[in-house]
């Protein structure tokens, strides 16, 4: 179940984007130009696998703050998020409820929702919702079920894993498993800097609280800790991880070259840390269907930036990487290590637009011939 094509509309400054997902995306921007809006149109869409997507709209602020802004074609707007698998589209449509609608004041509402297997040329309804009613697949003829849904609930994660619906339980699957990595905590207090519990670790979570047992899980269960270890050579020339799991718990340290001891998680620089992070983020044993990572060059020693490009590019050999990034040397490297060239984000009139990389290209010559 690969992510092929994301579409959204009325999401801020997403009036209507429509792109392409690639093994490797690489979006570069300047700041405000919308890429953290990107980046947050695909949680939403995991969101709405798991049932949480309204309660993260209403945590940003409500329904009215995240809507389109701009000059609006609807007398109702919406927000819209659609996105393509294989051969299923899946769309959720969300809008602000009317005055005699069952919703709390300006509570986020599910206006309708989709999923649509494209077989031999032809689409077959596998989930189809319409106010509280879901239809899904293998429900008794003549029309949907009454679940009572809620309007702030999602038929996606509503819809139950029959024998005759295998893709909706798929595509909820595929999707609760993407992972989003951003804001990595290196303060005192963080996850990332104190002991991990000792369970075996397959793939990082999202706040790295569990970085220590991924290592852990590589060194003494899977005996796989040879690209861990190509990795900290690559960025940290003559360093050791050392890594232990003792006492129901698994920590982890760095020794560097030329000093006498290793230097435990809490002890560690911030760039360090966060490396580090990215590490266990692109190395999993089980690496998740999806991985975004949300500007990785934020403290990052310039050093650093090459070795996170062969990461990035062999962690895409594996999954699917998405990259958003205002970084000109890391596109670069990533561009000359994978041959993936960046896309450009940019706002005009108020909307957000992505140049597909043959624009960028063209409009980098028509800069440099004027």
């Amino acid at each position: 179940m690969q992510l092929r094509e994301v579409h959204i509309e009325g999401y801020r400054s997403l009036k209507s984007v429509h792109f392409k997902i690639e093994p490797l995306t690489v979006l570069i921007g300047k700041n405000a130009a919308g890429k953290t809006n990107l980046y947050r149109s695909l949680m939403l869409l995991k969101a709405a696998a798991d049932g949480s997507v309204c309660r993260q709209l209403a945590e940003e602020g409500g329904i009215e703050s995240v809507l389109w802004a701009g000059p609006r074609e609807k007398l109702t707007p919406r927000l819209a998020l659609a996105a393509r698998f294989d051969d299923i589209d899946y769309r959720i449509e969300i809008g602000m409820p009317g005055l005699t609608e069952a919703a709390l004041d300006l509570e986020p509402l599910v206006r309708a929702e989709r999923l649509i297997r494209h077989r031999n040329g032809r689409p077959e309804m596998l989930l189809d919702r319409q106010g509280p009613t879901l239809w899904q697949v293998g429900d008794p003829a003549g029309g949907g079920t009454d679940r009572n849904l809620l309007a702030s609930e999602t038929a996606l994660a509503s819809a139950g894993d029959r024998p005759a619906a295998s893709e909706i339980a798929d595509i909820k699957q595929a999707m609760r498993g993407w992972r989003f990595y951003h804001d990595i905590r290196t303060d005192d207090a963080a996850p990332i800097r104190q002991p991990s519990l000792g369970l075996s670790c397959a793939t990082l979570s999202e706040d790295g609280s569990d970085l220590a047992a991924l290592f852990a899980t590589h060194y003494y269960v899977n005996d796989q800790a040879a690209p861990i270890k190509a990795a900290i050579a690559d960025a940290f020339p003559g360093a050791e991880l050392v890594v232990s799991a003792l006492d129901g718990k698994c920590r982890f340290a760095l020794r560097l070259r030329d000093l006498d001891r290793p230097f435990a998680a809490h002890e560690l620089s911030e760039g360090i840390l966060r490396y580090l992070f990215l590490m266990g983020a692109l190395l999993g044993k089980r690496p998740p269907p999806f991985i975004a990572i949300n500007e990785p060059e934020n403290g990052l020693n310039a050093t650093l930036l090459k070795p996170l490009a062969r990461l990035i590019a062999a962690a895409a050999q594996r999954t699917q990487v998405w990259i958003v990034t205002h970084s000109e040397v890391l596109a670069r490297e990533l561009a000359e290590t994978t041959g993936v060239l960046p896309r450009l984000v940019l706002k005009e009139e108020g909307a957000t637009r992505i140049l597909e990389a043959g624009a960028v290209i063209a409009k980098e010559r028509a800069v440099q011939a004027a």
